[in-house]
């Protein structure tokens, strides 16, 4: 048969049955696959939790964090591109701080380059009040904690420091001008506070905020002495008074500025700074002697202590420069220490008050009569009891039968009617008259300032000769009814003293600046008044009232020396009430008398206990002052004898 490709079917055999096995189940031969195993019962598998898509939720992430990136950027462009100048600047503001650097102001010395007023160096107490928040201190009471530390130190009430502290700003004053021992002790309590805080977290540096700036404090090394004339400086360290305040813009100084970057109340060094220096102020130096001031305080405060006196002044003026050698005035008071002065004594009263001067200004009435030739010092002049002019009937201070006076002899006698009838003789009528002695009264420096440029300086009262009253007319030529503060009173004896020529009175030589360079002050401008002749007449004149045994002024007599001099005592007018009340009492003269070097002028207000006449009260002030300045600037005695000019005539 023929291979047709196809195998035959193969034969199966069937094998013995198995015990085991069932007889109908084949066994699988040769290249058989293998009889499936009965299918077991399975358990019931838990139904699984269908996720949903993940990729929604991606975009939505990275949608937001597109948007937040977007945001920064934004932000990023704005700070750093389009406000960068703003921001910059509000750093700049947080970041650095800035200071004035206080100008060291000028001193104050006397001729001989003696202080009288200084600067020492001080420091202003200041504050970051930023340090002192809760954020800061870790505190709620941290401005409490440091101002229950600092009150008692810088001597102020706590809750105004605290009060302080809370303030809004990165600055704050908290006390000026304190001294260096007052910082110190801050500083060294501020460092145990931030040595114990590193050591012990708990505790807290209540002090970490509060610095120092350097500045300077003024210091007056003599006490009151001439505190009249210096002034003081007030708590902004401006110059209230005086002098302190008249050359305010010589001694301040300019001040300086310094900005600086600063973390944690610390200077950072690398970060750079800018400062403008301060221009420290010049050096003043005045016309007055330390050693004469001194003699007239101390001669002036006794007597006014010993009469009982409202105050009382006195002035040393050098004859031939115009000079103040002195200007002393009692009661005083330390420009130290303000919290003890009485407001009425921080007056320069010398020049701010205006009071009637009395029988001293007789010396200006008796100058215009020789000047004018109306008479000399030996004319004759019968001066009865009582004198009636116009409204009133005058009288001397003294009852006294009628005097045979030379015109020598009224002045020496201080006649108030002598000297009204003397310079009756100045005009065919009294209103011409009157229009001479006005003219003389002006060119001695009655109704004007003096030319110091004082601070509160009065010019007094000189009314023009049209508008004197009836009584006016005869009260002038003897010194009431008219004015003057004690400048002007003496500068009209340094008049005569001079020759007749009057020289502006100068407090101040000149300055130093802070190249040392010194300026002097200008020249004083000079006015002739009388002519030298009459000048050295009445300087004659006022020895008699001295030296001759019937003048008012014995009691300023100085052995050696020929004193030239004149009393003074004149009804006061009270400030307080615009009526009379008690006298003004007061001494003017020169020394030598027939080669001036020194004038001295003295006044008390108002004495209540003893004399309150001027020769003799004011007599021996100015003895005293006057014998001091004379040694004080080695005048010798001239040698020469008294004039000794007639004071009487036997009719």
């Amino acid at each position: 048969m023929a291979d047709s490709g196809k195998q035959p079917p193969r034969r199966r055999v069937p094998g013995p049955a198995r015990p085991d096995r069932p007889a109908n189940r084949r066994t699988p031969g040769p290249g058989a696959r293998p009889a499936r195993r009965p299918a077991q019962p399975r358990p019931a598998a838990p139904q699984a939790l269908r996720l949903g898509s993940p990729r929604p939720r991606l975009r939505m992430v990275s949608l937001a964090l597109t948007l937040v990136l977007i945001a920064f950027v934004v932000r990023l462009l704005q700070v750093q591109a389009v406000d960068a100048g703003t921001y910059a600047a509000k750093a700049e503001k947080n970041r650095y701080v800035g200071y004035t650097l206080a100008a060291e102001r000028g001193g104050i010395t006397d001729r001989n380059g003696v202080a009288l007023a200084a600067s020492v160096d001080a420091y202003d107490i200041t504050a970051d009040p930023t340090m002192f928040t809760r954020k800061a201190l870790k505190t709620s009471d941290g401005p409490e904690q440091a101002a229950a530390l600092l009150a008692p130190i810088l001597g102020q009430d706590q809750a105004a420091l605290a009060k302080k502290l809370r303030a809004k700003g990165q600055y704050v004053l908290l006390a000026r001008r304190q001294t260096p021992q007052v910082w110190k002790q801050i500083k060294d309590l501020k460092s145990a506070l931030a040595t114990k805080a590193e050591s012990d977290p708990g505790t807290v540096n209540a002090l970490a905020g509060v610095f120092s700036v350097a500045s300077s404090k003024r210091v007056y090394p003599n006490g009151d002495l001439a505190a009249g004339i210096l002034g003081w400086v007030n708590y902004d360290g401006k110059g209230g008074g005086g002098v302190e305040r008249q050359l305010e813009q010589e001694l301040a100084g300019q001040d300086g500025k310094i900005r600086y970057a600063q973390s944690g109340g610390r200077q950072v060094p690398t970060a750079g700074s800018t400062e403008t220096p301060a221009v420290p102020g010049s050096d003043v130096e005045l016309t007055i002697d330390r050693d004469i001031q001194w003699a007239a305080q101390n001669a002036i405060s006794e007597q006014v202590k010993e009469s009982k006196a409202d105050r009382g002044y006195v002035i040393v003026q050098d004859t031939r420069t115009g000079e103040i050698l002195a200007m002393a005035n009692s009661p005083g008071f330390d420009p130290n220490d303000l919290s003890k002065a009485d407001g009425a004594s921080l007056h320069n009263w010398s020049l701010e008050d205006a009071y009637e001067p009395g029988s001293t200004a007789k010396v200006m009435s008796m100058a215009a009569v020789l000047e004018e030739g109306a008479a000399t010092p030996d004319t004759h002049v019968v001066v009865p009891n009582r004198l009636h002019r116009g409204d009133r009937l005058f009288r001397d201070d003294i009852d006294h039968p009628t005097w045979y006076l030379t015109l020598n002899g009224v002045l020496a006698k201080s006649s108030n009617i002598g000297t009204i009838l003397a310079t009756g003789q100045l005009g065919e009528t009294q209103q011409e008259a009157n229009k001479v002695l006005y003219s003389y009264l002006r060119k001695f420096g009655l109704g004007s300032h003096t030319g110091l440029d004082f601070p509160g300086e009065t010019k007094g009262i000189l009314a023009p000769p049209e508008e004197w009253s009836t009584s006016q007319q005869y009260t002038i030529p003897f010194g009431q009814g008219v004015s003057i503060n004690a400048m002007q009173a003496a500068s009209v004896y340094s008049t005569i003293a001079n020759g007749g020529v009057r020289v502006d009175p100068t407090l101040v030589r000149g300055t130093k600046g802070p190249d040392g360079r010194f300026t002097p002050a200008e020249k004083p401008g000079k006015t002739r008044v009388v002519s030298a002749g009459t000048a050295k007449t009445l300087a004659k004149m006022l020895e008699s009232v001295v030296d001759d045994r019937e003048g008012t002024g014995t009691k300023a007599r100085i052995p050696g020396y020929r004193v030239a001099g004149k009393t003074g005592t004149a009804n006061r007018v009270d400030p307080a009430t615009g009526k009379y009340r008690g006298y003004t009492s007061s001494f003017a003269g020169f020394a030598p008398a027939d080669q001036p070097r020194v004038t001295v002028y003295c006044a008390i207000q108002n004495a209540t206990k003893g004399s309150y006449f001027g020769g003799q009260i004011c007599g021996p002030v100015y003895k005293k002052v006057m014998e001091f300045a004379l040694k004080t600037l080695q005048v010798p005695p001239t040698g020469a004898a008294a004039a000794n000019l007639p004071v009487t005539f036997t009719p």
